[in-house]
């Protein structure tokens, strides 16, 4: 369950939109002041704010750029401040989107939902620990700092198991994915020298990503 933190300093509309959030399958953390945002920031792992400008103890502007320095996460302005220096201002703070008060619930709802698959996506985009950093949105891969080439037929196999990791992706499931993918007919011998090529580049005995199950198939595991 995806877990929401509502900011917002109007204890009814802070209710009221909790209530709403709950009642679509979130959880929601709704506090009014930046001081009880940040505490509730640190204590829980948060997938979204919500966020009024005007707040008893400090503007919005500066928590999103806190929350923004501390890890990625998604921050929707709520306000009544309708300027367009003010929305420039949010923006410019680090935010997803600027939602001028009254509002709708259910366009808020869409939204919300957008960002969060967004957000979700762009992380199974980028694998990254010590040793390997893969960026698939540019084609990128590291290993160890050193940009690794790789041909397109490997990268159409990082980008299946990156974006289905931990799952087991059958031998006929990746033949019919990279057949899709490159226009081009590729048998299961083909299919395992291009694995064990790409993992020739990016794997050494102490970093192992790529499992073969055997007999199945092959399994994301880093």
């Amino acid at each position: 369950m995806q877990t929401i933190l509502v900011v917002e300093d109007d204890h009814d509309l802070n209710q009221s939109i909790g209530y709403s959030l709950k009642k679509s399958g979130y959880a929601v953390c709704g506090v009014t002041s930046i001081e009880k945002a940040k505490q509730m920031f640190n204590r829980n792992q948060i997938d979204l704010i919500l966020l009024d400008v005007n707040l008893p103890d400090g503007e919005g502007f500066s928590f999103c750029r806190w929350v923004k320095a501390k890890r990625e996460v998604p921050v929707m302005y709520l306000t009544a401040r309708d300027m367009e220096e003010d929305a420039l201002a949010g923006y410019d703070s680090g935010a997803e989107d600027y939602v001028i008060k009254p509002f709708s619930m259910k366009v808020l709802l869409k939204k919300i939902d957008i960002i969060l698959k967004r957000a979700v996506l762009s992380k199974r985009m980028i694998f990254t620990d010590e040793y390997l950093y893969i960026d698939l949105e540019n084609a990128k891969v590291l290993v160890e700092g050193q940009e690794c080439a790789i041909t397109p037929t490997e990268f159409r196999l990082l980008r299946q198991f990156l974006l289905n990791q931990g799952q087991l992706l059958t031998y006929d499931l990746l033949l019919e994915r990279l057949w899709d993918s490159g226009g081009q007919f590729v048998d299961k011998h083909a299919l395992a020298v291009n694995v064990n090529r790409l993992r020739g580049k990016i794997e050494d005995e102490k970093h192992r990503y790529i499992s073969n199950v055997y007999g199945m198939g092959y399994q994301w595991i880093g």
